[in-house]
């Protein structure tokens, strides 16, 4: 699942104080930003691609000799990590540094992640880990604003803007991969990690250098903490960065802390956020009335979603695994890496978006949002029943690799039906004032979902792969019909 554009990120931008414009009314700078989020996201999904297989491989190989569970644990711990680093990143960006200093500084604290990750050295997995997490909950919220200011004026535009920048995504998924995936599983894993490091330190050089074509978009944070507290909050920032890693990186890198104790905490913590912070945003804006219904509405549907990420966020562990150990990845004597497989989902999405955008075009009102919540779902469900097949075949020897394609092809289609239509009903039924609030809201629940099924794939310790993909596909599966079951309720909250 990609964090780029997620609810967690959105803070509405404030109007630059000066505009810089070209001669087609889109101001200068928007390819350069496209550009840097490419290289961002190539490090992002670089690593994505290679760490569980990195951190399961066996020592003599340069690995981490890790048991599947506790690496797909760890690595969804990361993913959801990231989402939930968007944000205090949004916050520091909107408040305090301003989005051109947040992509600077947390653009340096990926590279300098990258780049620890890639010294094949005792300890620093959980050091470089935490560096890329901070950087990129400063990165994505700013990158974001960048995109809203520089795009152009008027909601058609800032759309076109956004959609231009989400194939961006698609690209860098697709291409990273198959860079970093060869040079980790072919040559040597750190390497794979240096690739990342040097894709972002590209993306860094590539903005400096433009910064004068912004204008002033990005250049002062919109709305300013007064200069002592917010040297104060940085302080405090520095602080609690420095003393997550005392208290928990450093005795883990040390061998001195459980690792899966800590993973358990941290999941009971990303489970509780969402509806605690739900609670706090109804104690601040109590709702009434038809914004009551509304809020139950999106607050079920965000709920049903956790599960469909639940699977989604699998693909990066679950799946790469399966490809590495069971998938028959000959093709015509070469071995395809098992990385290579990251790039399938979203060469699926460029393919399969416009198809799908014709879709709702014909279908109108009766494709509103339950009904896409409801067939992504089911989709995802089915996706692991499908696995389930496969993995009783690998029982017998490797399976070919259309069963993983087949899969991905569910991926791609629930995403694309789900991932939109969830920021825009959580803009759409946000209190005055509230929308950032309810887009990371968004976003809290996909990191429910990630960190759920990283904790439940330790159920494989006493579940046969089948048994495993069948009970998951199942309880999507379940979940999904019982949306499409209530839809004529959920309608009713969301109109009233």
């Amino acid at each position: 699942m990609d964090t780029s554009l997620t609810p967690s990120d959105a803070s509405p931008p404030a109007a630059p104080a000066t505009e810089v414009r070209a001669g087609n009314g889109r101001r200068p700078g928007f390819g350069t930003l496209l550009a840097v989020d490419l290289w961002e996201r190539f490090s992002f999904f670089g690593m994505a691609a290679i760490l569980v297989l990195y951190l399961t491989a066996a020592e003599e190989r340069g690995g981490m000799g890790m048991a599947p569970q506790t690496a797909t644990a760890l690595f969804a711990a990361y993913m959801s990590l990231c989402f939930l680093a968007g944000l205090p990143g949004g916050w520091l960006a909107d408040r305090v540094l301003g989005a051109r200093r947040a992509v600077l500084l947390g653009g340096t604290l990926i590279t300098c992640g990258h780049a620890v990750l890639a010294v094949p050295a005792p300890g620093t997995l959980y050091a470089g880990l935490l560096l890329v997490v901070t950087g990129t909950g400063l990165v994505k919220p700013a990158m974001a604003a960048m995109v809203a200011g520089v795009g152009g004026d008027g909601e058609g535009r800032r759309e076109a803007a956004f959609a231009l920048f989400y194939v961006c995504i698609q690209v860098s998924a697709l291409v990273a991969p198959v860079v970093t995936g060869l040079l980790a599983e072919r040559v040597a894993w750190h390497l794979g990690f240096a690739a990342a490091a040097v894709g972002m330190t590209a993306g860094l050089l590539q903005f400096a250098l433009g910064l004068r074509r912004y204008g002033d978009v990005g250049a002062r944070p919109p709305r300013p903490v007064p200069g002592p507290e917010a040297a104060a909050l940085l302080r405090r920032a520095a602080w609690a960065t420095a003393a997550v890693g005392a208290l928990l990186v450093l005795p883990a890198a040390c061998g001195l802390l459980p690792l899966t104790a800590g993973l358990a905490v941290l999941g009971l913590t990303t489970v509780a956020l969402p509806f605690w912070y739900l609670r706090s945003l109804r104690r601040s804006h109590p709702p009434e009335g038809r914004q009551a219904h509304r809020l139950a509405g999106f607050t079920a549907l965000m709920a049903a979603s956790a599960a469909f990420w639940m699977i989604f966020a699998q693909s990066g562990s679950v799946l790469s695994l399966f490809a590495e150990r069971h998938t028959d990845r000959d093709l015509f004597g070469f071995e395809v890496p098992a990385s290579w497989f990251q790039s399938v989902h979203p060469l699926f999405v460029l393919l399969v978006a416009p198809l799908l955008a014709r879709l709702w075009l014909r279908a109108g009102p009766r494709a509103d949002v339950p009904v896409k919540f409801a067939g992504a779902l089911i989709a995802a469900g089915l996706s692991f029943l499908l696995m389930a097949v496969a993995a009783r075949l690998a029982e017998q020897g490797p399976v070919g690799p259309h069963w993983l394609l087949l899969v991905y092809l569910l991926y791609s289609c629930g995403e694309i039906a789900l991932a939109p239509a969830g920021l825009a009903l959580a803009a759409t039924v946000a209190p005055p004032g509230s929308t950032s609030r309810l887009l990371a809201v968004n976003g809290m629940f996909g990191a429910v979902g990630v960190v759920v099924g990283g904790q439940l794939f330790r159920l494989t310790t006493v579940l046969s792969p089948t048994a495993y993909f069948l009970l998951l596909g199942s309880l999507v599966l379940t979940t999904g019909t019982t949306v499409a079951i209530g839809t004529p309720r959920l309608r009713r909250l969301l109109t009233l």
